[in-house]
């Protein structure tokens, strides 16, 4: 993994085009545009059912979007024409659940995608399994399998496991949400170590003090739009819609 503190550019990795997902008569997301240039933290926050989960989904196509366009690095990620594996093989998932494999290791997992999606060998697999098992705090644990590892350490793992694919993009799910509170600092504590590092991140969370802290960018959505975004200390500080404030002023 090599990223810069200064690999900002001007240039959108990610361009989301009146984005529409609905399931049957739900219309989840209801046109949403965003830009994401390289080396962004995007925080997007939101009540339960604003569509943040689904907006991240599309991304890398977990979800079929039924309107508007998704683009990546100059890739239309939605058009039928897409190789989607190829695509995913550089934006890396992590979700709220581990999905890690019980019979594997800690390295099992982490080297498993990078032998069965990106054919490495087994030596390089495992030299950068170590690698990112390490980065993630993990170093002493590379033998353990999930059932011995804490929740916290379950999904510092599964990180691990998606930054070993070398992805130019993360996306992260609510990965903090299933953890005991004191599990939590741990994740974050990895998460921000990327941001500085460069990592462009578009991160789904309930922690406010990392959308604060981390984010260079806060998206505020409800009811399938973006009703609010801009730098954090905009969105926390001088909120402007009334949504917004309701939101904010209900979890401060």
């Amino acid at each position: 993994m090599t990223m810069t503190a200064d690999s900002h550019s001007s240039e959108p990795i990610i361009r989301i085009k009146n984005l529409q997902k609905a399931f049957g008569d739900n219309q989840v997301l209801k046109g949403v545009d965003m830009d994401v240039v390289k080396g962004e933290v995007v925080v997007i926050l939101g009540p339960s059912g604003s569509g943040k989960s689904t907006l991240l989904r599309c991304v890398n196509r977990l979800e079929e979007p039924t309107g508007g366009e998704i683009w990546f690095e100059d890739v239309q990620v939605n058009s039928p024409k897409t190789n989607i594996n190829q695509v995913r093989e550089r934006i890396g998932m992590v979700f709220q659940s581990f999905n890690l494999f019980p019979h594997l290791t800690a390295k099992g997992n982490v080297m498993l995608a990078q032998r069965k999606v990106i054919g490495r060998s087994k030596e390089e697999a495992d030299r950068s399994a170590m690698e990112q098992l390490d980065l993630v705090g993990l170093a002493d644990r590379v033998d353990y399998y999930p059932a011995q590892l804490s929740g916290g350490q379950q999904q510092r793992v599964a990180i691990a496991r998606a930054l070993s694919m070398d992805p130019h993009v993360m996306l992260f799910d609510e990965v903090t949400s299933a953890l005991d509170p004191e599990l939590v600092r741990g994740v974050l504590d990895v998460m921000k170590k990327l941001a500085l590092a460069g990592m462009t991140m578009l991160v789904v969370t309930h922690e406010m003090g990392f959308a604060r802290d981390v984010g260079s960018r806060v998206v505020f959505m409800d009811d399938g739009v973006i009703v609010e975004e801009g730098t954090p200390s905009e969105v926390f500080d001088n909120p402007q819609n009334e949504r917004t404030k309701d939101f904010l002023g209900h979890i401060s």
